[in-house]
């Protein structure tokens, strides 16, 4: 997710772990891993709350969370005080990617066009934390579910997702 700050969400803070201070983070991504290695995460506690910098101590993985130390929250006492805290990093401390990878939050408002040229619609959603990630794509008011796995996926530009298409996809979910 991104904001018109310059924000990406990765998580939320679940609430404290142990009494020394830590953080238990659930990421967004499912991956606990994909919080590690971030000098400074940004957190913002209730809603339209103004995101506050905190210098990251520590973090590791644990189970299906990220436990994160912080610098300043140092007892369970102030690790409460930053219970559901929605966490962000600026955009530009994104990892940078490789050749053929890209940010699912990046796909949303492209056409999906299929080998031949033909427009799918326009994907307007994601759907993560199961198998696979799904793409919400919409074309005249009629909504579509694709899987999205590299066996789908030709290519990938700047305004469209070509995908190569099972047969009788598109029909089963229509």
């Amino acid at each position: 997710m991104n904001d018109d700050k310059g924000l990406v969400l990765l998580g939320r803070v679940s609430g404290p772990h142990g009494i020394k201070g830590e953080l238990k983070v659930r990421p967004y991504s499912g991956e606990p891993e994909s919080l590690l290695g971030y000098s400074c995460l940004l957190l913002a506690v209730g809603e339209n709350a103004e995101p506050k910098a905190w210098k990251v101590e520590q973090s590791r993985a644990h189970k299906s969370w990220t436990l994160v130390k912080l610098e300043g929250c140092s007892d369970r006492s102030s690790a409460e005080q930053l219970q559901r805290a929605d966490v962000y990093i600026r955009e530009d401390e994104l990892p940078k990617l490789k050749e053929g990878e890209f940010y699912l939050r990046d796909l949303e408002g492209k056409l999906v066009k299929t080998e031949d040229g033909s427009v799918v619609g326009v994907i307007t959603g994601l759907l993560t934390g199961g198998v696979q990630d799904i793409l919400q794509v919409e074309n005249n008011g009629q909504e579509h579910l694709i899987p999205l796995v590299p066996e789908f996926v030709i290519s990938l530009n700047e305004d469209a997702v070509i995908m190569a298409l099972p047969s009788g996809l598109l029909e089963i979910n229509s």
